[in-house]
């Protein structure tokens, strides 16, 4: 054990690490109150933050809950009552709202990248010399700085991505521990450098799932940690000196996928415990999703009869959310007896899909062979395959659909609310029940639960919301059609009953009465948990919010050269700003030792082939894995951004550039070592450097006062520090 303790165990207290981590603390940490305003996308997170202190259940489709979750903890932890309004940049912040609280965690977080940076480069062979100097890099880095002092996400999720990279390094890199020590280890040594050495695979399984669920994003370093991981496991089942090879490739599968799953999982699992009330968001969710939620639909369908009946008085709501979530509705106006394009219609009552709850989206469901519009004792319940007719409970007209073209799909047929015009048009209203998600063929038709296409009788069309809106004569209200054509599974012709209650009146006018009431009853349905997470999920992943041009949006290619930059936030009264600018030389250098590291790479690969090591087996290897790291890590965290159909932004490019800042100091070693052989030119090359990290100095120095919003400077020195033509510095004329 004393052996284990002495070799294994050793405590090291790294001076140079421990300054660059007090250091960054300083930089990132210090006056993040200031600005007491919103600053940027505060605006947006703070949200969702005060709906998270009022448990009000929200989507949002840009990335998983876990984020929101680590502002919200700094929220709560700093006592905010989520009262206040989000509504521009700039405002300024009340006396309730904890500032400090809300930032120090995104601060905190990007502190220790710089830590994290140090000991990445360190654990893929490089000198703490190098590892130092990525460290100053990174420290200065004027773009990182201003990311990590607000209440944003994107130094949280670099944080993340460094620890799932430095973990699997130092777990593949424990792998032979053994020979670590001077003679065969004990059992007791082996146990506890085993337990190490699993420590580690499980840290990079946990910090790969709280990556991607900070941002979608993580999921760039993801893949590119399961590609690596899997070349070191095909290593590994060739090595035949080893045992339980398939143990080990067991155990990877479960750090690495099985539990990034399961925490996944269990983020939503959270996020729907802890908002468990209605909110503006709940349209966005199926009926039974609301349903399940405290308040809003919960309060108004609250024990609803369950069986729908003959006779029963129910809303339908499309399944689809596209283009917004609506119900099956009617009026008292007719189709216009010609389109504007020429065309005719039936000129029978209006059926629509209306996207607001209304006294018109009620429908009687009426059994053909009877007349009696009330639900008898005991209830009739309507079943899978069941034929029906569907009478508007305020305006008594039967949906009927017909050989008619309709008004914005004319492909498809006309729907509406029949009027017998005595003109050789008669009555095409019945419609076959057919219930998607059913378990038995003559399952009952549930409320909420059930989702169901009507098809006509007469024609096999379905009835479906085509999305079209029609024009000012049909008041701007969604289009329904009969679809002929309709095959497979399709949102738009499904529908779900949403309220609903058991009808009682047969009289036309105390009909219109019932209608108007509230409905009541006690039963309760509740989703599993499940159901309402693979619900989130697909909304999150198909229900976009419609993206509009930014002034301050950019592309992918302005990124590599800091063509682009953001307005963060300016003072009311003075030219006090806090703009996303990066530090210019980082910027430069970073894209010159990509470059560099390219050249380097594709002439040993090249001359090794031809069979001319120009470097040991040992430092071709390093440095392959280098690349994989730094380059790789800069390559997924980019070039997907030019496939994204979305709105972008600088900070979107930060990840990528932390990784390619990385490449810089393994670069600059590897050149000094391998490349440059005398003397003379290993110190001039040190002089070079020593030059550019006065540079990098220099110019973070410079832009500061844009990075921390203080001192105010004059509207010339602003003007001085536009460096390139295409950055908008807020300049005021006074």
């Amino acid at each position: 054990i004393w052996d284990f303790i002495k070799q294994v165990v050793r405590v090291e207290i790294n001076l140079l690490l421990l300054a660059v981590t007090v250091l960054a603390l300083v930089t990132r940490i210090y006056g993040i109150h200031f600005p007491r305003a919103v600053v940027f996308d505060e605006v947006y997170y703070g949200q969702f933050l005060s709906l998270y202190m009022k448990q009000v259940f929200f989507i949002d489709e840009s990335g998983p809950p876990f984020g929101h979750m680590v502002l919200a903890l700094g929220a709560y932890l700093g006592g905010f009552d989520g009262n206040f309004v989000w509504n521009r940049i700039g405002a300024e912040y009340t006396s309730n709202v904890p500032v400090w609280s809300f930032r120090v965690i995104p601060a905190l977080a990007g502190s220790f990248c710089i830590p994290l940076a140090y000991l990445l480069v360190v654990e893929l062979g490089y000198s703490h010399f190098s590892a130092l100097g990525a460290c100053v890099i990174l420290l200065i880095e004027n773009s990182l700085i201003v990311q990590s002092r607000f209440m944003l996400l994107e130094s949280v999720l670099i944080f993340f991505l460094l620890l799932a990279v430095l973990s699997y390094l130092h777990f593949h890199k424990a792998r032979n521990f053994k020979s670590a020590f001077s003679c065969q280890p004990s059992v007791t040594v082996m146990i506890f450098a085993l337990i190490s050495w699993w420590f580690w695979l499980m840290i990079c399984g946990v910090s790969c799932a709280c990556g991607i669920g900070v941002k979608y994003m993580g999921m760039f370093t993801y893949i590119l940690l399961l590609g690596l991981t899997a070349v070191h496991t095909w290593q590994l089942i060739g090595d035949r000196t080893l045992s339980h090879v398939m143990v080990q490739v067991l155990v990877r599968f479960l750090a690495l996928v099985v539990l990034p799953v399961i925490m996944y999982i269990g983020f939503f699992y959270f996020h729907l415990t802890l908002l468990y009330r209605s909110g503006p968001h709940d349209q966005t969710m199926s009926s039974a999703f609301q349903a399940s939620l405290e308040g809003g639909l919960a309060r108004i369908t609250q024990g609803q009869p369950l069986d729908v009946a003959f006779g029963s008085q129910v809303t339908l709501r499309t399944v689809s959310s596209k283009p917004v979530p609506c119900w099956l509705h009617s009026h008292k106006v007719n189709y216009p007896i010609r389109y504007e394009n020429g065309r005719g219609s039936s000129h029978q009552q209006q059926v629509t899909c209306y996207p607001f709850k209304d006294v018109n989206n009620w429908w009687i469901i009426k059994d053909p062979g009877r007349h009696s519009l009330v639900v008898s004792s005991p209830p009739r319940p309507v079943r899978h395959g069941d034929i029906i007719q569907l009478l508007h409970g305020m305006t008594s007209r039967y949906l009927n659909t017909h050989d008619v073209a309709a008004p914005m799909s004319p492909h498809s047929q006309e729907v509406s609310g029949y009027i017998d015009f005595n003109v050789s048009m008669p009555a095409q209203n019945l419609w076959r029940v057919d219930i998607v998600n059913r378990e038995s063929d003559r399952e009952i038709w549930k409320t909420i639960l059930s989702e169901v296409q009507l098809v006509h009788v007469n024609t096999s069309a379905v009835l479906k919301l085509s999305g079209a809106s029609l024009p000012e004569w049909g008041f701007k209200q969604l289009e329904v059609v009969g679809d002929k054509i309709y095959k497979g599974y399709q949102q738009s012709g499904m529908w779900n009953v949403e309220e609903h209650r058991y009808g009682r009146s047969q009289e036309q006018k105390e009909r219109e009465l019932e209608l108007k009431s509230p409905t009541h009853s006690d039963i309760k349905r509740n989703l599993t948990f499940m159901a309402k997470f693979l619900e989130l999920q697909w909304k999150m992943l198909t229900v976009k919010n419609e993206e509009s041009e930014h002034k301050y949006s950019s592309s992918p290619l302005e990124w590599i050269t800091m063509d682009t930059n953001i307005a963060y936030w300016l003072h009311p009264s003075s030219n006090a700003q806090i703009q996303l600018i990066g530090n210019i030389v980082n910027w430069t250098i970073a894209n010159l030792a990509l470059v560099v590291y390219c050249l380097m790479f594709l002439t040993y690969l090249l001359r090794r082939r031809r069979k001319v090591e120009d470097i040991s087996q040992d430092s071709w290897e390093q440095l392959v894995l280098a690349g994989v790291v730094c380059f790789g890590g800069w390559a997924v965290n980019y070039l997907p951004f030019f496939l994204m159909e979305k709105t972008l932004f600088l900070y979107h490019y930060l990840p990528a550039l932390t990784f390619k800042i990385l490449q810089i100091p393994i670069v600059v070693e590897h050149l000094y070592i391998h490349v440059l052989k005398s003397p003379a030119q290993r110190k001039a090359f040190g002089g070079v450097i020593l030059a550019v990290l006065c540079s990098v100095y220099v110019s973070y120095h410079n832009l500061s006062p844009l990075t921390y919003g203080q001192p105010a400077l004059s509207s010339d020195e602003l003007a001085a520090l536009r460096w390139r033509e295409s950055w908008d510095i807020l300049l005021r004329k006074r």
